[in-house]
């Protein structure tokens, strides 16, 4: 879940096509100097307390992407936002941050990926504090666009870092099984301490928690992590830039809008704008000496596969959790500590496998690890669609736990192949092409399946006078009801329940089917695909 770009040149076994072959500036301090010929074999000293710092930031997003769902119903009643602007709240950072990955990624490669990431940190806990004080929904999304532009500059550089400090393939694959654990564990905190803050503070509280995480990933990661970047990296190209943002939110905003309201000629007219724009983004990127994104990459076939693999199972999970704290909360009526301890089961599920995943998949397969997750995602999700209103938390909480661990497996090994099945010095390039597909994915996860929730939401049978606003949202609905006379607000508001646990049970069908598919297919394209044990793999 977090990544970076551009070649690194720091293994002396491999040069890119086109590459000189010259390593990676490397110092031990904060600098931006210095040469650095130190062999990928050799330990860096300290280099499980510079993980501790990256780990910090992979904490520091999954939090913040968990407490949004808690906080949403909160948010919903004061900003009152409408559906498709609830639908922007939710996606307007993974568009943005999707859009500006490979970019920031290459910037890192030129300015030192230690110093993006701290003043990616410095501007990710800045941007929090608007987001706190948002006050209304236009100003929501405007501010969860820039924390997309901060987390575009935090994102792409940790898991760059962790192939440029871990030399050794196995110490490298558990780092990995701690990086993807601590996101997990972010997603077990932030529900836990978001629901304190929720009980106590008003909604934007959950979104100041960012500030004391971003204080000392700053001050210690200035002192503990390592700097590198590309000494040949090519100049970063400004058109580049452009077409890969328009093509990326052109593209996504289409089919969020086809798939809330039908067929509209402005969302026509931004897909067309944006297909031209990836289109432009690939020719130039195939005829410039040093691209942006080496679209080479691809034709590693385990890379290829691992990178779509995680783009499709984020799109058939993430819109369905972005509802579940909706439906805790409005729909089955927990308070929002009690709903966050009830998604406590998927975090812990998520840990325990990242940190057995890497052994898993050498022990038996990586096609068996990575498919066998999907598929337990997607027998998760087969059993929530039998959800309603009155659903039993064992079979939410026994699901749960289903799709932590699978999601856990799947996702720890396919980040371990993406950074093994090109060069080291390539690692760069393939981090911020991983990135961008999980984070396109949740994007589109929630623009589908999101809006395959409001729209079976909004056509619920209401009582003569019911407010327009009560089908835009659950949250709206709630509103409405109170002030009902109480046998027609209670007839409301058990209609909007059923019906929004109706839209939450068909998302996990259509889910279900895609990670099982996605499964089935992973299962062949991964064929023979291993986990190296070499210090630095032939490709």
């Amino acid at each position: 879940m977090t990544q970076q770009t551009t070649p690194d040149n720091s293994s002396p076994r491999h040069t890119a096509p086109g590459n000189t072959g010259h390593q990676d500036t490397r110092t031990n301090s904060g600098g931006a100097g210095g040469s650095g010929a130190g062999s990928s074999t050799v330990a860096r000293p300290g280099r499980w307390l510079a993980l501790a710092v990256l780990v910090l930031a992979v904490l520091l997003i999954a939090v913040d992407s968990t407490v949004l769902g808690l906080a949403t119903p909160f948010l919903t009643e004061d900003l009152k936002p409408s559906g498709t602007q609830l639908l922007w709240i939710g996606d307007a950072y993974s568009f943005v941050l999707a859009g500006l990955l490979v970019s920031m990624g290459s910037l890192g490669d030129r300015i030192g990926r230690k110093r993006i990431l701290l003043i990616g940190a410095t501007a990710f806990g800045a941007v929090s504090v608007l987001n706190a004080y948002a006050t209304s929904a236009e100003l929501m999304i405007a501010a969860r666009a820039l924390l997309g532009v901060a987390g575009a500059t935090l994102m792409p550089a940790t898991l760059a870092l962790i192939r440029n400090i871990f030399h050794d393939a196995r110490e490298r694959s558990l780092a990995i099984g701690i990086w993807g654990a601590a996101a997990s564990a972010g997603m077990a905190v932030g529900p836990i301490v978001g629901g304190v803050l929720l009980e106590h503070f008003w909604w934007g509280s959950v979104f100041l928690i960012n500030l004391p995480v971003m204080a000392v990933l700053v001050v210690v990661g200035a002192k503990l992590l390592p700097e590198s970047r590309n000494p040949n990296p090519g100049p970063w190209d400004l058109l580049s830039v452009v077409l890969s943002m328009v093509g990326m939110i052109g593209v996504v905003y289409a089919i969020k809008e086809f798939a809330a309201h039908g067929f509209g000629w402005v969302a026509l007219v931004a897909g067309v704008i944006g297909a031209f724009g990836l289109y432009g983004f690939v020719r130039r990127q195939l005829r410039m000496p040093v691209p942006l994104l080496d679209l080479t990459l691809f034709r590693s076939r385990g890379f290829s596969s691992a990178v779509t693999a995680d783009l499709l199972t984020l799109l058939g999970l993430s819109g369905l959790i972005f509802f579940l704290s909706q439906y805790l909360q409005l729909v089955q009526g927990r308070g929002p500590m009690e709903a966050g301890l009830a998604e406590l089961p998927a975090a812990v599920g998520s840990v325990v496998a990242g940190l057995l995943a890497g052994r898993a998949a050498r022990r038996f397969s990586v096609r068996a690890v990575v498919a066998g997750g999907l598929a337990a995602i997607g027998l998760a999700l087969a059993a929530l669609t039998t959800v309603s209103a009155t659903t039993g938390y064992p079979l939410l909480g026994a699901a749960l736990l289903l799709v932590g661990a699978g999601a856990g497996f799947s996702f720890t090994v396919t980040a371990d192949v993406i950074l093994t099945a090109v060069p080291q010095e390539q690692a760069g390039a393939a981090s911020a092409v991983s990135e961008t597909a999980y984070e396109l994915g949740a994007a589109l996860g929630i623009a589908l399946l999101g809006s395959i929730v409001t729209g079976i939401y909004r056509n619920f049978p209401s009582p003569a006078g019911t407010p327009a606003g009560a089908h835009e949202s659950l949250g709206g609905a709630v509103e409405a009801a109170a002030q009902l006379p109480p046998e027609a607000g209670a007839a409301l508001l058990d209609a909007a329940r059923q019906s929004f646990a109706s839209g939450v049970a068909t998302a996990a069908g259509v889910g279900a089917v895609v990670l099982l598919t996605t499964a089935v297919a992973t299962w062949f394209l991964l064929r023979g695909q291993t986990l190296s044990d070499d210090t630095a793999p032939e490709h």
